[in-house]
C-alpha cells in the first residue's frame, strides 16, 4: 500500500483499536477517536457500511496491503474450501513480510516488509525481495547473517512485539523459522469482523 507517513496511532485511534503490524504503541491511555470532537463521534452509532468499511480498514492497516491487493486476496480466499473470511485471514497471515514480523525478525509489519524489500531475508535458503509472497508448510524463514546485526532486529529479536505464534516453529540457535502448520482465525493479532469485510467486497470484486 502507500507509504504511511501520519502518526499511526492516531490512525488505530479512528480505528478503536491496536493494529501490532502498524505499530507497537497501544490506545489504551487514549481510546477516543481524534479530533476535537472524538469523544462525541465515538457515542454515535455507525451506518452498516461504516461498520464493514472500518473492519476492512483494520486488516489493510494492519498488513499494509493496498485495495487492489484487497480485492486480489478476496478473489483467493472464494477459491478455497475454507469460508472466504477464514481463508482470507491465512492468505495474510501467510504473507513472508508477515511471517518475518511474527517471528520476531521486525518491530512492525512495516518494518518486516522493509527488511524483505531491500533483500535482507531468506526463504529456504535463498534470498527474497517480495514482501507478498505466500508461505506454505515447511517452509523456512531467517534472515541473512550480516543482516542479523541491524540493531532494530537484534532488539526486536531479543524481545518481539508479540508473542510467536503456535503455528511458528522457532529455533533460537540458527535464528529460523519455520511453517509447521496453516494458522487460523485465532491466530490474528487483532479483534476483527472478517465477515463484514466479506460483504463490503461481495458486490465490489
Amino acid at each position: 500500500m502507500s507509504r504511511i507517513t501520519g502518526p499511526r496511532v492516531r490512525i488505530m485511534r479512528a480505528l478503536g483499536v491496536d493494529l501490532p503490524g502498524l505499530s507497537r504503541k497501544t490506545i489504551e491511555d487514549r481510546p477516543n477517536p481524534p479530533g476535537q470532537h472524538g469523544g462525541q463521534s465515538s457515542r454515535k452509532r455507525r451506518s452498516d457500511f461504516g461498520v464493514k468499511l472500518q473492519e476492512k480498514q483494520k486488516i489493510r492497516f494492519n498488513y499494509g496491503v493496498s485495495e487492489k491487493q484487497m480485492r486480489r486476496l478476496i478473489v483467493d480466499a472464494r477459491k478455497g474450501k475454507e469460508p472466504t473470511g477464514e481463508m482470507l485471514l491465512q492468505l495474510l497471515e501467510r504473507r513472508i513480510d508477515n511471517v518475518v514480523f511474527r517471528a520476531g525478525f521486525a518491530p512492525t509489519g512495516i518494518a518486516a516488509r522493509q527488511l524483505v524489500n531491500h533483500g535482507h531475508i531468506l526463504l529456504n535458503g535463498k534470498p527474497v525481495n517480495i514482501a507478498s509472497i505466500r508461505l506454505k508448510v515447511g517452509d523456512e524463514v531467517t534472515i541473512k547473517d550480516k543482516s542479523k546485526q541491524i540493531p532494530m532486529v537484534v532488539d526486536s529479536i531479543k524481545s518481539p512485539a508479540l508473542t510467536r505464534p503456535e503455528w511458528l516453529t522457532w529455533d533460537e540457535q540458527q535464528k529460523v523459522a519455520k511453517i509447521a502448520h496453516l494458522p487460523a482465525f485465532e491466530d490474528v493479532p487483532f479483534p476483527v469482523d472478517v465477515q463484514q469485510v466479506v460483504e463490503y467486497y461481495a458486490n465490489r470484486v
